[in-house]
């Protein structure tokens, strides 16, 4: 995997605000690659190579959480992050606007 593509993408999860997600497709889409939602994934599978970026901001375009990563709630809470009552988060309110 190119590594100016994965500095690039972890440059831009690292600008999201506190209080605020990202979707998968919309860091590809700032990235230049917006049919490459899965290969985001992939880099922030592996972000913690690179440094420490706010990973736990990003979620799928429903706001649904990272299956198995049983902490990313809590670190949305204590960034102020708006859940509904499904478990998601509430896009319309926490989503990051560029």
């Amino acid at each position: 995997m190119d590594k100016d593509l994965i500095y690039q993408i972890l440059g831009i999860v690292s600008e999201i605000p506190k209080g605020k997600v990202a979707s998968y497709k919309q860091i590809a889409i700032l990235a230049n690659h917006p049919q490459n939602a899965r290969l985001v994934g992939k880099v922030l599978k592996h972000s913690s190579l690179y440094g420490d970026y706010p990973c736990h901001r990003v979620v799928n375009s429903v706001g649904r959480l990272v299956p198995g990563w049983t902490n990313q709630r809590v670190l949305l809470e204590n960034d102020g992050v708006i859940f509904k009552s499904n478990g998601n988060v509430d896009m319309k309110k926490c989503k990051w606007e560029i």
